[in-house]
């Protein structure tokens, strides 16, 4: 199986199942002396794991990230970065009744179809029991950048109907502080209230809600990405992309841009204390592929978890007709679980692009 491996210059490989021993990530390209803060890489995962609230899967996971290589005294050596997260909380039995059935809008038919052999535990490779791994790379990530001055923050601004008004993002701290006290993870408290209510109601009802994650990176330099096939913006894109559940990407004013005339939508500069900026940011901070040093924004869009407690249609592997019910536990919506998992992408993918930046200058020195 290919396409484990995510980056360039800041890599990572990603491995394990749902339901196996462990799973894991070996960060590659990650600069030396970077100070590894092991209780931060815990506290992102902490963000992800499953079990943290009435309205996530009640799977019970520490989700305890070992450092096996890659660090000396507290520091990145240059070397690769293994993590190994071991799994704690299986129930593989939760899954026995679906291992001949193809549950609807997973990738169960997919994966059989083109491998013929499948882990039906719980998606094996294909659950989203991976994006933990990505988290902890992520946090390493994070804790280049921040040596760096990057800023990312993302939160929860719409579950189903419900939309969070757009924030003042002059203070992200305050934001994060304000994310963080409530279940939903949006920074806006009335919208996380009506938000919770509403995904309890759908959780009480067997059905599942997608949503919406608004994403801001700020502090990035101007020079961020290339202008062909590595465009800053086609590569966040892919990162969203290869998260499980995800099926929509927008940057700056997105598909809202296509209403809007030319007039309307262009950025105008001016020098501001000598420093170029942009009136308006419909360009979310990137143009022509490359970051423009203004605030990056992307909203990214989750569909409803596909496991559902009702009875559907389907077929087995045979082709025949049956039903299949929804058992075992799962997340009614995982957009509060997702944010971390945005913040870790897009970190991985700044972090790649850095470095390409600073090889860029180093060499056109």
């Amino acid at each position: 199986m290919a396409g484990n491996t995510f980056g360039d210059l800041f890599r990572i490989s990603t491995f394990g199942e749902s339901h196996g021993k462990a799973i894991g990530v070996i960060v590659d390209g990650c600069p030396a002396l970077i100070d590894i803060d092991e209780e931060f890489i815990q506290s992102e995962l902490d963000k992800r794991r499953p079990g943290q609230s009435k309205i996530t899967t009640q799977r019970k996971e520490s989700d305890t990230a070992q450092i096996l290589s890659g660090t000396f005294e507290g520091k990145s050596t240059g070397t690769p970065i293994a993590i190994v997260i071991p799994n704690e909380d299986q129930r593989s039995k939760d899954y026995s009744h679906i291992q001949d059935k193809f549950r609807p809008s997973h990738a169960d038919y997919t994966y059989q179809s083109k491998y013929g052999i499948r882990d039906y535990r719980g998606g094996g490779r294909s659950s989203a029991r991976e994006t933990a791994a990505r988290v902890a790379a992520g946090a390493i990530a994070k804790l280049f950048l921040k040596k760096h001055g990057i800023e990312i923050f993302a939160h929860v601004s719409a579950v189903g109907q419900i939309e969070a008004p757009n924030l003042n993002l002059n203070d992200l701290n305050a934001l994060l502080e304000t994310r963080e006290s409530n279940i939903v993870r949006c920074a806006d408290p009335a919208s996380a209230a009506e938000m919770e209510d509403f995904i309890n109601q759908v959780r009480k009802n067997g059905d599942t809600v997608g949503g919406v994650i608004s994403t801001v990176i700020r502090n990035t330099p101007v020079g961020l990405g290339e202008p062909v096939f590595d465009k800053l913006h086609a590569d966040l894109a892919k990162a969203m992309m290869s998260i499980n559940a995800v099926h929509g990407f927008e940057y700056g004013s997105g598909f809202e841009g296509s209403k809007m005339l030319g007039s309307e939508h262009n950025d105008i500069f001016v020098n501001q204390d000598d420093k170029i900026k942009t009136i308006t940011n419909f360009s979310g901070g990137i143009q022509g592929g490359i970051s423009n040093g203004m605030d990056i924004t992307f909203r990214t869009a989750f569909k409803p978890v596909a496991t559902i407690m009702r009875d559907q249609s389907t077929i087995n592997e045979e082709g025949n007709e049956t039903t299949i019910s929804g058992k075992g536990r799962h997340d009614p919506c995982v957009v509060p679980r997702a944010v971390i998992i945005v913040e870790a992408m897009a970190a991985l993918v700044i972090a790649d692009h850095f470095l390409k930046y600073k090889a860029y200058l180093k060499d056109a020195e």
